[in-house]
This record gives C-alpha cells, structure tokens and sequence, in this order.
C-alpha cells in the first residue's frame, strides 16, 4: 500500500490500542504456512508510523531521527555480509570479469563451497525465505500446471541443489479449454512470488558444452506456480503428452498403412511402369517420414517457445545479481521487524511492558490489518535486535518496554560508533 492509499481512519483502526490484539486475523490462505515475509515498503511503513495521531511533532522529529541512524546501521552491517560473500563466490561466478592474481587452487576452491552455501542460506533466511524440500520439488516433475510444460528432470546431474521461495500465495489466472468452448475462465493457481535456485552441476550427457560445472549458478524469477518449478532447473528435458504424441503417431502410422498400400500396388505398377513407379513410390514413402519428423520438430519448438516466453518476464536476476538484490531485501526485512517492534513496544506497550508473546499478538494483529493477510512476525528475531541496539529494556516477569527515541539514539550512536573504533588500528 502506498503512502496515499493510506488514510487517518486506516492508521487509527491499525494502530488504536486494544485488548483484543490477535483475536482478528485475516489469511487468505488459511491452508498454506504462515511466512515471515513482510511485503511492505520500509518507506510505507515508517510513514504509517508518522502518521499516527497519538504522536506529537517532537515525538515524530525524533522517531525519523532514531530509524535513520538504525537504518545506516542495519546498512553497514549488511555491507559488511556482502563484502564476505563476494569473496566466497568470485570463484565460482560464471560471469566473473576480473582475473585472479593468485594461481587458482581448485582444492582451496572446493573447501569453500560449503561455506559458501552456508552463507547464501543465512541470507536468505534473513530475507525470510523458506527452503524448499526434495518432496516439494520432486512434486513439481510429476505435473505440469494449465500453464506449464511436462518436463524430465535428472537429479544426478545437480552436484548441489537448493531451491528457496517466498511469498506463498493464490494467484488468479485465465485459461481455455476445449470442453468449455475455449471460452475464458479464471481459476486460481497456487504460486510463489519469489524463488531462487542455486545449483552446482557435474558431467552429464544433457549439458551443453558452455556449462561451467565448477560454476555455481543463481537464478531469481518471480511469481513462478508451484507446478512449474520444474521450468527453472538446468538440464531439463521436455516430456509430451499424450495429446502431442498422437499428433506425431497418428500422422505416421497411417503413413505407413497408405505406404503398404502402396507398396502392393507398386508391384503391380512396377510390371507396367519399371523405373518410374518405384521412385514414385519410393518418394511417397520418404515424404511421409519427413512429414512426421517435421511434425515432431515443430511440437518441440512450441514447447520451447512456451518456456522462453513463460521466463522471459519472470527473470529477475542472474547469479551475483541475485546475492546484492537477496541482500537488499534481508536489508529491509531487518530494518520492517525493528522499527515496528520498537514502535508498539513504545506507543502501546506502556511503562508495564510486554510479554514476548503480547508483542508477537500486537505485531501480527497490526499487519493483518495493514496488509489484509496474515504474517508471521518473527518476534524474537526482532526482540533481540532491540535489544542488542539498546533500544529496550527489562520490565520485570518477562515484559519489556522501548526506551524513549531519544535515548534509543544515544545508545545505537554508541553502538555506531564502536564499529569504527573497533576498526581502527
């Protein structure tokens, strides 16, 4: 929702004190895990924040002054993850521009690649993305969506594969059918907003000869059904249906039944016509195999136009582009948990203080109502963070309670401020 869409009515219904907090969720998808994801703007929400009529103009003043210093130190904190991730994939970047100075040690090479792994997961976890398991992507190969194409996918071509998705939602989506007359009908599709593959491959006769398979390969798309996951692994082979196989069998079959046909009249046309009636026939017979493997090859290009149009817009990034967009989500995901778990301890919570389970309600509640869907709020991530940042305190029987903005930003200024001193030789 964007700052206009937001009005006074909207902000005081959000953020209007209750005891009813959590009582009144909204899901639109009451059958699906409740995700991390907070699909909001950092900007929209810190706006929301302002415009709650329960803040004076100082309390504002200071507010924007504490989430612009915690915003430039969620900022460096997430520099300093990319400047070691860089390191970790600059051997394995298939789009690599630099030359190494140091001779390349494929052994030192190998050690990194778990750590490397290990770091891109930690990332994305952050950015609040659920992994995949080998059922939910083995589930996948089995079908093929409305949309989608019926695909092989050889797993002992992947040395590694990881594949990560967020945004787990119904999509509405049009189709045709034959039984309907080809009229337009929506349907809704289960799909993912997001997903991110990370694979390392080894040998295998389905890799084209450009395949790095020291390389390994990122790759971010969006709003991908969840039958289609399939589309987006390496090495796929196309699987047709019975539909697509009859166009190529039928065609052939009868070929060959008018061939037969034709061969025993050949026999007598021969006796008459010598040469001429067996090239006839011969040439009859060839056109009808060059018709069918023709039909054959025309059904696999449709296939192959279909998933390079399908993908074609729904390609965010490639490889290292992958890490700095993944990064910059975990960037604002932090920075969404903080500045609202701050701003309902402070605003809401009072001198008594909140359970970790009253803030988690009240956090939960607020988005509901924001974004019309449930989110899970991931508390103590959030909790602990203010802590470390020195933004809350104890209140005693395991509440807590947020410490004025103003002295919030003494004590992260302090924090800001040790980074560099730390730093320093």
């Amino acid at each position: 929702m964007s700052p206009q869409g937001l009005t006074s009515s909207w902000l005081r219904e959000v953020f209007a004190p209750r005891d009813d907090w959590g009582d009144e969720i909204l899901d639109e998808r009451p059958d699906s895990p409740h995700e991390h994801f907070i699909p909001i703007r950092k900007s929209d929400l810190l706006w929301a924040l302002m415009c709650d009529a329960d803040l004076r103009d100082e309390d504002r003043r200071e507010l924007k002054r504490y989430c612009g210093l915690l915003d430039a130190t969620i900022h460096y904190q997430f520099n300093q993850r990319l400047e070691r991730l860089k390191e970790l994939y600059a051997p394995f970047d298939p789009d690599a521009a630099t030359v190494p100075v140091a001779d390349d040690n494929p052994a030192e090479r190998e050690r990194q690649l778990p750590a490397l792994f290990d770091r891109i997961a930690e990332l994305l976890r952050k950015a609040n993305y659920r992994k995949l398991d080998r059922n939910e992507i083995e589930t996948a190969t089995d079908a093929a969506s409305e949309w989608g194409l019926r695909l092989h996918v050889d797993f002992q071509a992947f040395e590694r594969l990881d594949v990560y998705a967020c945004g787990d939602v119904l999509a509405k989506r049009e189709r045709r059918r034959w039984w309907n007359a080809y009229r337009k009908e929506e349907v809704l599709v289960p799909l993912y907003q997001r997903l991110v593959v990370i694979v390392r491959l080894r040998e295998h006769k389905w890799h084209d000869k450009q395949v790095d398979i020291n390389a390994v390969y990122l790759k971010m798309f969006k709003n991908i059904p969840k039958q289609d996951v399939d589309m987006l692994l390496p090495g796929t082979r196309f699987r047709m249906s019975m539909l697509d196989r009859g166009k190529i069998l039928l065609p052939t079959a009868s070929g060959v039944v008018l061939a037969v046909v034709k061969i025993i009249k050949g026999a007598v046309v021969l006796a008459f016509s010598g040469v001429y009636g067996l090239l006839a026939l011969v040439t009859g017979m060839i056109g009808y195999g060059v018709k069918s493997f023709l039909g054959y090859q025309h059904t696999r290009d449709r296939y192959h136009l279909n998933l390079t149009r399908s993908l074609y817009f729904q390609n965010l990034d490639n490889n290292a582009g992958v890490l700095f967009r993944i990064l910059n989500e975990a960037e604002e995901q932090e920075f969404r948990e903080a500045v609202l778990g701050y701003f309902l301890l402070w605003r809401r919570a009072g001198c008594e203080g909140w359970t970790l389970e009253e803030l988690d309600r009240a956090a939960e509640a607020c988005l509901a109502r924001m974004l019309g869907f449930h989110v899970d709020f991931e508390v103590r991530d959030a909790l602990q963070k203010l802590v470390r940042w020195g933004a809350v305190e104890p209140a005693g029987a395991g509440r807590w309670r947020a410490l004025p903005p103003e002295t919030a930003f003494v004590q992260l200024d302090r924090a800001w401020d040790d980074y560099f001193h730390a730093a320093s030789p």
